[in-house]
């Protein structure tokens, strides 16, 4: 069986979710969409964004024959995971759900911290996910990390520093609240390239939960329940740690094909930072208004 995998994003951030996955799923076939053209998602109403993602898609599961579907985007998961449901005919996973979940195995007290980005945390989704979980959930919005990765600068010392400003001031918020906090989820599919940083950054006993790696964990699930045996490699079912240096690579002989609605240039300059390996050519299309 060699599935066929479609994953997008209204960027190229969402390419860390996709190098999770073909970790796991080596002999997948991997389709990957930024919607770079109509960027950032988070300015949008919830109408647009799910307009853009249903698209986004249709495309995927169209033109790419792809038969199951990752919404590699916390905003459009957020905002739109419904109407993508409702457009394709294949099965839809977004990343805050298992980011949740994965959330609640690790955390004894129930006490959780989110950072993200302003849109995802004003839709306060990874809270009501949280919530319904058993879980109580502080979110901060992160404004200045994402230029800051894809400025490289992702083990600056000015990075660190923001990183250290960011968690003091959502730690003085969570104590207030008198919470006792033991996990930290990384609610944006750009932060796990500061992983390295934001666990020195973090406080002893705080565990910190990457989304992208628990939606490829998740997404794993329903392949081998289908096949019937497992079809991940042996690293990833052993357990991986790829931003902190001590997993294997992105396997070469997976087939990954990227698209882009715009500034392609820049995908292939900066997606191999958040791939792992070279993103290849990466072909521009036209999804339309």
């Amino acid at each position: 069986m060699t599935p066929t995998i479609g994953v997008f994003d209204s960027g190229f951030g969402g390419l860390t979710v996709l190098r999770a996955l073909s970790a796991r799923l080596p002999r997948a076939r991997f389709a990957f969409l930024g919607d770079t053209a109509r960027l950032p998602y988070g300015s949008k109403s919830r109408r647009t964004i799910a307009r853009y993602a249903a698209q986004s898609a249709q495309f995927l599961v169209r033109e790419q024959g792809a038969e199951f579907l990752v919404i590699a985007c916390n905003t459009a998961s957020a905002l739109a995971l419904d109407a993508v449901q409702d457009a394709v005919p294949v099965p839809v996973l977004g990343v805050i759900e298992p980011g949740a979940s994965a959330a609640r195995q690790a955390s004894t007290t129930g006490d959780v911290l989110v950072i993200a980005t302003e849109a995802t945390v004003h839709s306060h989704a990874y809270a009501a996910a949280c919530q319904a979980r058993g879980l109580r959930a502080l979110e901060k919005a992160c404004p200045l990390l994402v230029p800051l990765v894809e400025e490289g600068w992702t083990g600056h010392p000015v990075t660190a520093e923001v990183i250290e400003i960011y968690l003091n001031e959502l730690r003085a918020e969570a104590a207030t609240r008198g919470m006792q906090q033991d996990a930290l989820v990384l609610g944006c599919t750009h932060y796990p390239l500061l992983r390295p940083l934001i666990e020195r950054a973090v406080r002893p006993g705080v565990k910190v939960i990457d989304s992208a790696e628990a939606a490829a964990q998740a997404a794993v699930e329903p392949f081998n329940t289908q096949a019937g045996c497992s079809i991940q490699s042996e690293s990833a079912a052993a357990g991986s740690d790829w931003m902190g240096g001590t997993s294997n690579p992105t396997p070469p002989q997976t087939e990954i094909h990227c698209f882009a609605t715009d500034s392609v240039e820049k995908f292939e300059r900066l997606g191999s930072r958040f791939l792992g390996r070279p993103v290849g050519k990466v072909e521009l299309i036209d999804l339309g208004g």
